[in-house]
């Protein structure tokens, strides 16, 4: 299996983050190419799709962000374990050319978010000959 450059992917929030919130900035991600589309699959359990925002930037950068919060928490509580992660987290892709990104469709079910952006053919350069004088 080939690997893609992971370009932006880890182009995240700052350094300097608390240990809660680095578990959701590290947020998975695949991002598959088919001959249609460009498909990412994000895993974001416990999340409902108005805390998840997916933005295309500076015309070719693909943005996912969200924040899970964290639970509210009792007096009386005694925590034995905290692993699940929470706070707040960004993934950025840059697009390739070939991205339509005036067509981007995203759908949230049983906590995975699926983008798919359709392909379109680029044109290639056209090439011309230039005679040469002498």
């Amino acid at each position: 299996m080939a690997l893609i450059p992971k370009l932006f992917g880890d182009m995240l929030a700052p350094s300097g983050l608390s240990d809660e919130a680095k578990g959701m900035v590290n947020a998975r991600v695949d991002w598959k190419e088919t001959p249609e589309a460009h498909a990412f699959k994000v895993d974001l359990p416990g999340l409902k799709k108005e805390e998840v925002k997916v933005e295309v930037e500076d015309g070719r950068v693909l943005a996912i962000s969200g924040e899970r919060a964290a639970e509210k928490e009792d007096k009386n509580d005694k925590w034995h374990r905290v692993e699940r992660s929470r706070g707040r987290f960004i993934r950025k892709f840059l697009l390739p050319e070939n991205a339509k990104v005036e067509e981007v469709k995203a759908n949230m079910e049983y906590g995975v978010l699926t983008v798919t952006i359709p392909k379109q053919e680029v044109k290639k350069p056209e090439v011309r000959a230039i005679e040469i004088s002498g």
